[in-house]
């Protein structure tokens, strides 16, 4: 969440320690308590850890280091089962793999792995597949040199000759813009630092626009162009979004026509458009930005069409006039429904499709626009995951859309929307002789406080004996209205295998049952998130799949908010934690406008500046309500260059809780010290975090390999 903020804070030397531990003999690292008064609303908490936000400062890095090797040293006896553990998970990868192409303007395009690369490497063939593979970027060669390396937001211009790109290579979410040239495989030297990572080519095939970012809060506040030939110096700047709560970025439409600017915050967007015959024409507004107003465009046939939640909560879609887009010239499309959530459209020359939810499910609609056909792809199980994939073609029948289940491998389908078939195109290759019939997904739900129910979608191996000793892990998010949908994943195997129950926990923060269970579960009723995961968990308990002493918790960011909550709250319903990245610290956050997306998420958690929201944040914020009591056995992670949830917050936290903690328990942090939110980059290394989160919940449950 946060970018450094340098203090003049004097910093006293942290413990120095050994590097080399033995865990008969093992003591943890304890920061030096250094009280820090935060006054506000004439409140005063005193921060006894506040000197660790300096990433500076050779005493913090010390100290995290120091974290490190304790962590290291206590799970030492875990050393060799982590790395099979970790073997295991990459022995399931099909190394040489190849994504399912797709065709745009005559290319066929797809990216390909190779043996034991971490990178993709991006390809096309003109004409067919059978033709000659050009390799656009081989991210493997790219990526030599470096610790962590990420490539995003491809862009190819009109004519196909010109490739926009753009490169991370500190985890900071900060891409610098690169163009190569196809036609001589060169990278121009026109480059452009500190951008988002969108790019969009008008039709003139030399103008790019793009966006930038701001260097100390990385909120992306501008739009620029530029025109090749030029120095990115000279670029000139299209739209700045002054409203420091509001990001903005730029996207294309489907059709190509339009180049769109989308400004937007928690609860309001604008869009504003342009001819992409026109790069230098000026940006008009579709519609005026309007407080809780939330809208977004795509254009078909002279018209554009609106996903808007205006008097309609769950959103629905309207169109109207490209020449005339004022909301009285609105003519509705597809009406709002109490029961179902629009997500959004894709729209083809003959059909609209249309991703809805209902029933906390997502479900493929296809409307054709004459009218004659309006039906829902059909799904054969009762708990899964369908979205529409990429679809560049205009002018076809086939809709590719990604299926997946909590046992169904991650799938590619081409959907015949003329004679309603789906072709299966490929699905997931699990290594190692994987067979869906051997596990079992159900869902079940659970009674919150005032009586909601909660999806929990649960998925276990046949031969799982379920009951008070069975281990189970729940997982939760609840944040942003993120979705938390049901998916499959052969590194969770390691964990089914092995006796453990998976289930997911669809708290309110999320969508999945409609915009009011994102309302629910933000700003004043945030609290609903963490009783409505509490819930699950005593659900899960009460129907008999586990029992305190075997039930774990797991979530990253605000998730990890979401862990650190539940922690503080309910410690006796579970063994073990593992809070991934966690938001903890969220009132001194909250109160820095100078940290990265403080401002654009006051609509989330509220902005403590004013009485309310403080007091009400300050009663859930786990940093702020660490307590002198038993604690379950926690993991916590986080990566030192971190832009979302700084380091230091983790850190302060569990510097706080051993100070606290009145038990024997784990407690244990490991910090990342070369990658950011997302951990390591490559598609190997990452999984080295995950082997040694599931190593810490197998230990806790006494198995040893």
């Amino acid at each position: 969440r946060m970018k450094s903020l340098y203090i003049l804070i004097p910093i006293v030397c942290v413990h120095v320690f050994s590097p080399i531990y033995a865990q008969t003999n093992m003591t943890a690292p304890l920061a030096k308590k250094q009280p820090k008064e935060l006054t506000t609303h004439n409140d005063t908490r005193v921060d006894n850890y506040y000197w660790l936000n300096n990433r500076e400062d050779k005493n913090v890095i010390k100290y995290l280091e120091d974290e490190n090797a304790y962590t290291k040293g206590m799970m030492a006896h875990t050393e060799g089962f982590k790395e099979n553990l970790f073997n295991e998970m990459v022995g399931r990868i099909k190394q040489t793999d190849l994504s399912v192409p797709y065709q745009m303007r005559g290319y066929w395009y797809y990216n390909r792995y190779e043996e034991g690369k971490e990178y993709p490497i991006y390809c096309r063939k003109k004409g067919s597949l059978s033709g000659s593979e050009e390799i656009m970027l081989d991210v493997n060669e790219m990526a030599k040199g470096y610790t962590y390396y990420d490539v995003t937001g491809l862009s190819m211009s009109p004519n196909n000759n010109l490739l926009a790109f753009g490169v991370d290579n500190v985890s900071r979410r900060k891409y610098t813009l690169y163009i190569k040239d196809l036609t001589t495989g060169k990278i121009m030297e026109e480059s452009v630092p500190n951008t988002d990572g969108s790019y969009v080519w008008a039709n003139d095939n030399k103008t790019l626009f793009y966006d930038v970012k701001d260097d100390e809060t990385l909120r992306t506040y501008l739009i620029k162009k530029h025109i090749l030939g030029t120095k990115s110096t000279t670029d000139a700047e299209v739209y700045e979004e002054k409203d420091v709560t509001f990001n903005c970025g730029v996207y294309k439409s489907k059709s190509e026509e339009f180049i769109f600017i989308g400004s937007y915050s928690t609860l309001t967007s604008e869009v504003l458009y342009l001819s992409a015959k026109e790069p230098d024409g000026k940006f008009k507004i579709v519609c005026p930005r309007e407080r809780d107003h939330l809208y977004s465009v795509e254009a078909f046939n002279g018209e554009f069409y609106i996903t808007t939640n205006k008097n309609a909560q769950n959103f629905k879609l309207v169109k109207c006039s490209v020449n005339n887009t004022a909301e009285d010239g609105w003519v509705e499309v597809i009406p709002h429904r109490a029961n179902v959530l629009l997500d959004g459209i894709d729209i083809f020359k003959n059909y609209l499709v249309i991703s809805e939810r209902e029933n906390g499910l997502t479900e493929i609609r296809i409307k054709k626009w004459d009218g004659t056909k309006d039906y829902r792809i059909k799904f054969k199980e009762s708990v899964y995951s369908a979205f529409p994939s990429i679809n560049p073609d205009f002018d076809t029948d086939l809709l590719r859309y990604s299926y997946t289940s909590l046992v169904t491998p991650n799938s590619v389908f081409d959907f015949n929307m003329k004679t309603e078939s789906s072709t299966l195109l490929k699905q997931q290759e699990v290594l190692g002789g994987y067979d869906a019939n051997e596990y079992k997904t159900e869902r079940i739900y659970a009674k919150a406080e005032n009586g909601v129910l909660v999806p929990i979608s649960i998925v276990y191996k046949n031969t799982t004996q379920l009951g008070s000793s069975a281990p189970l892990l729940l997982y939760g998010y609840g944040s942003y209205g993120a979705n938390m949908d049901p998916y499959f994943s052969s590194v969770r195997l390691s964990l089914l295998d092995r006796g453990f129950v998976f289930a997911i926990a669809h708290i309110r923060g999320g969508q999945e049952m409609g915009r009011q269970w994102y309302e629910d579960g933000k700003l004043l009723n945030k609290k609903n998130t963490f009783n409505d995961f509490i819930s699950c968990a005593e659900t899960l308990i009460n129907f008999g799949y586990t029992s305190p002493d075997h039930l774990y918790a797991m979530g990253g960011s605000a998730g990890g908010l979401l862990m650190g909550a539940v922690a503080n709250m309910r410690p006796d319903l579970f063994k073990g934690i593992v809070a991934q990245v966690p938001f903890v610290d969220v009132v001194t956050t909250m109160l820095d406008e100078s940290i990265p997306l403080t401002t654009g998420e006051f609509d989330e958690w509220g902005n403590p500046k004013d009485p309310a929201y403080y007091d009400y944040i300050k009663s859930y914020s786990p940093y702020d309500n660490v307590e002198s009591k038993d604690y379950p056995n926690m993991l916590v992670t986080t990566g030192l260059h971190d832009s979302q949830v700084q380091y230091w917050e983790p850190a302060k936290w569990v510097a706080k809780l051993r100070e606290l903690k009145t038990d024997n328990n784990k407690l244990l942090m490991f910090c990342e010290m070369e990658a950011g939110h997302g951990g390591k980059s490559g598609r190997f290394e990452r999984l080295r975090e995950v082997a040694m989160e599931y190593v810490f919940l197998l230990d806790l449950e006494g198995i040893k390999k």
